[in-house]
């Protein structure tokens, strides 16, 4: 006796072979890879747009250094400073040669980016005694000082310091940056 559910017909579907179906599983290989290729690029290109803003970023912070040093050189000789002695525009990789003045001596060294106490590094410094300088943005880099001195009228005397440098690979082919710092000597 057949049970109930179990139809005459069941038996001889049994014996005929399901029907396959191919290529099914390459074509979800081939869709898997090109999302996952796609989602590796995203990856890399955000890697690379974040290692440009990191550098953006460290060229800013070194010009911030750069710019304090300068204003801390000059608070440390206030009487040069005001009268104009560090009024000028240097620019890294033709920086000034003349070491006369304390206010020259210090504006090569800021320029160099070396603290000028072993005058046989000066002309070739080692890797990393850069930090603090012009030099350590790139050359082209400039720095211009402008101190206004108290005088007839002028209650307290300002000092900027605007440093232009190349920020094109963070920026996109914006080259030409300017960053300007003010402080009262």
């Amino acid at each position: 006796m057949r049970p109930a559910n179990n139809p005459p017909w069941a038996h001889r579907s049994a014996s005929h072979k399901p029907i396959r179906q191919g290529g099914i599983g390459l074509i979800e290989i081939l869709v898997a890879a090109a999302v996952l290729s796609i989602g590796i690029l995203g990856i890399v290109v955000l890697q690379v747009k974040t290692i440009a803003d990191n550098n953006s970023a460290l060229t800013r912070t070194q010009a911030s250094i750069a710019a304090y040093s300068m204003f801390d050189i000059m608070r440390l000789d206030r009487a040069n400073a005001l009268t104009g002695a560090y009024n000028t525009t240097v620019t890294a990789g033709s920086c000034p040669t003349a070491v006369g003045t304390l206010a020259e001596t210090q504006l090569r060294n800021w320029c160099l980016g070396f603290d000028g106490s072993n005058q046989n590094l000066i002309a070739n410094p080692p890797p990393g005694t850069l930090l603090g300088g012009l030099a350590a943005m790139g050359s082209g880099t400039t720095g211009t000082i402008i101190c206004n001195p108290i005088g007839a009228g002028v209650t307290a005397s300002n000092c900027s310091i605007t440093l232009t440098f190349n920020d094109s690979k963070a920026t996109g082919g914006n080259a030409a940056q300017r960053l300007i710092y003010w402080t009262q000597p």
